[in-house]
């Protein structure tokens, strides 16, 4: 199955609002979706835009396509430059360490 990060046109008409879902592609654009990510208002002045970044990077680790506005809306947001939690990351780095992670 494809997927794609994309928007969900909603609102009345001449005063839209999008979601941004992520669905099967052969699915159209207002049709089925699997999960619903964050929404856009571009009506609303400033603009309100709200991204679930960690279910974002998720479905974008899993290899879902992001269509281009989408894209621009993420580069907004910071989803591509997030990093791992500090938790994850080692703090030092020895022999120990590289041992280890070529071991398991």
């Amino acid at each position: 199955m494809a997927t794609k990060i994309r928007l969900r046109r909603m609102g009345a008409k001449k005063a839209p609002f999008y979601r941004i879902i992520v669905a099967d592609s052969r699915y159209p654009r207002d049709g089925r979706f699997i999960e619903e990510i964050g929404y856009y208002d571009p009506v609303k002045q400033p603009a309100q835009l709200k991204v679930n970044v960690a279910k974002a990077q998720e479905w974008l680790k899993n290899g879902a396509e992001v269509s281009p506005t989408v894209k621009s809306l993420f580069k907004k947001t910071g989803v591509y430059q997030q990093s791992p939690p500090a938790e994850e990351l080692p703090q030092e780095i020895d022999e120990q360490s590289i041992q280890s992670l070529t071991d398991a």
